[in-house]
């Protein structure tokens, strides 16, 4: 005779429920604390602007993300170390009062013999306009990048009429133009042919007033801090570049 098959009388066992104990949340946090602490020292730089030399692209309290590392092209928008201006914060520190400082060009900046580092400087937010090799030149407000004349997509004529018109009236002057003439050799803190190997050549694009490489010169490669990607504040101007 054959045996009755024997009827299952158990059910398997539900799997383990997968819980985190404390101390992996706590481990999990940790990860997640000093993962971002480096992606935002290290990779990603969040900054607000302040003042009015992007305008009318940029204005004072938009707020932007950058890029560290990545790679300076032309037209980006740049965030860097000022070459020639110290934070307020290293002043305060050190004591040291404007007639100390000695700026000697190619982003080198002195509190008497002492480099003020870079990171105890002011930062400014320029566009890249000249890449190493380049030759520039400005005539009549058109710009001519290596004998060419490119266009200047981020510049708005109506705000440069306005700007032009403002600034006469502050100054008691009769500026025709937006952005003054000139050439790299004409330009006391360049005086060369061509934008030297590992620097840039940078402006604001509000051009009439802004403090840039026509006045300071060349910034080395090692003052760009970042390039931005992102504006996201305000909502309402949100733009990726």
């Amino acid at each position: 005779m054959e045996e009755p098959a024997m009827e299952e009388s158990m059910k398997r066992p539900r799997p383990p429920k997968h819980t985190l104990s404390a101390w992996q949340l706590l481990i999990f946090a940790v990860v997640v604390f000093i993962a971002t602490t480096f992606v935002m020292t290290f990779v990603v730089s969040k900054d607000t602007v302040s003042g009015p030399s992007m305008e009318p692209g940029l204005s004072t309290g938009d707020r932007l993300i950058s890029l560290q590392h990545k790679k300076v092209r032309r037209n980006d928008i740049v965030v860097l170390y000022a070459p020639d201006e110290a934070s307020s914060a290293y002043m305060e520190h050190t004591g040291a009062k404007n007639s100390d400082l000695t700026y000697v060009g190619n982003g080198k900046l002195f509190n008497g013999d002492s480099l003020v580092p870079l990171k105890s400087r002011e930062l400014y937010i320029k566009r890249v306009i000249g890449l190493p090799g380049d030759t520039i030149r400005s005539k009549n407000d058109k710009l001519y990048i290596n004998g060419k004349r490119v266009k200047q997509p981020y510049l708005n004529k109506s705000f440069m009429e306005a700007a032009i018109k403002r600034y006469n009236i502050a100054n008691g002057t009769s500026e025709k133009y937006f952005t003054k003439n000139f050439s790299l050799k004409t330009i006391t803190a360049s005086q060369t042919a061509k934008v030297p190997a590992g620097e840039y050549f940078v402006m604001g694009d509000n051009r009439i007033i802004s403090h840039d490489s026509t006045a300071f010169g060349f910034v080395p490669a090692e003052n760009i801090q970042s390039v931005v990607v992102w504006r996201y504040w305000p909502i309402s101007s949100w733009k990726f570049y």
